[in-house]
């Protein structure tokens, strides 16, 4: 099975891929590896990304593009595969039609005001990195982790300015990529649970898979 999955900043997409790419014995493709990678394997695509990176400049669609199809030339995506993160242009997903024939888009579906709820009140132990959160699992000492007495902080994508812009951003970008999948009859909208394991059965039925 060869899929994309999209979904907002928080929404829980990336979790929810691991669990699909697990179930199915595919790998899970993320530009953001695949841009670590070939930095450090400093192949000339790898060196390009580089030299975008180091000036501040985001990678241009052509590069990541370019990156993507060499992955999914690779032995392991021979049976499937799982996009996440890509694509997050139309530009993308038109570049993508052409070189890939995907099965499905799966869209996570989760509302700005939920998302955040869950982003705003998440807290992180500066020490071991457990997650929690101040009103859905809260710890049991306030600014304290559970599990090792570290202080729990703030992330910086978890500020408010910050989530919104980021919503915004991805609105701007992904809304067309999801009418596109829709008009090509590959959109499969799931609507995020508070709960993960529900949100995880509802994929799986979406896809016609058992859990």
């Amino acid at each position: 099975m060869k899929l994309v999955i999209l979904g907002a900043p928080g929404a829980g997409k990336g979790t929810q891929a691991g669990l699909l790419a697990d179930r199915l014995g595919i790998p899970t493709i993320s530009t953001g590896n695949l841009l670590r990678a070939a930095m450090q394997q400093g192949t000339e695509l790898g060196k390009q990304v580089k030299e975008a990176m180091d000036a501040g400049k985001l990678v241009s669609d052509e590069l990541i593009i370019q990156l993507v199809k060499e992955r999914l030339g690779q032995e392991d995506c021979k049976n499937g595969y799982l996009l996440d993160g890509f694509p997050r242009t139309l530009a993308q997903a038109k570049a993508l039609s052409g070189f890939a024939k995907i099965d499905g888009a799966l869209s996570i579906e989760v509302s700005d005001s939920e998302i955040e709820h869950r982003m705003e009140g998440r807290r992180i132990c500066s020490k071991c990195q457990a997650t929690y959160h101040v009103e859905d699992n809260p710890p049991k000492v306030e600014g304290i982790c559970d599990k090792c007495g570290g202080q729990l902080v703030i992330r910086k994508d978890d500020i408010h300015d910050v989530v919104e812009n980021r919503l915004h951003i991805y609105h701007e970008e992904t809304e067309p990529v999801k009418e596109y999948y829709r008009q090509e009859g590959l959109l499969l909208a799931v609507r995020g649970q508070k709960k993960l394991a529900d949100t995880t059965q509802l994929v799986f039925d979406a896809l016609g898979i058992s859990l």
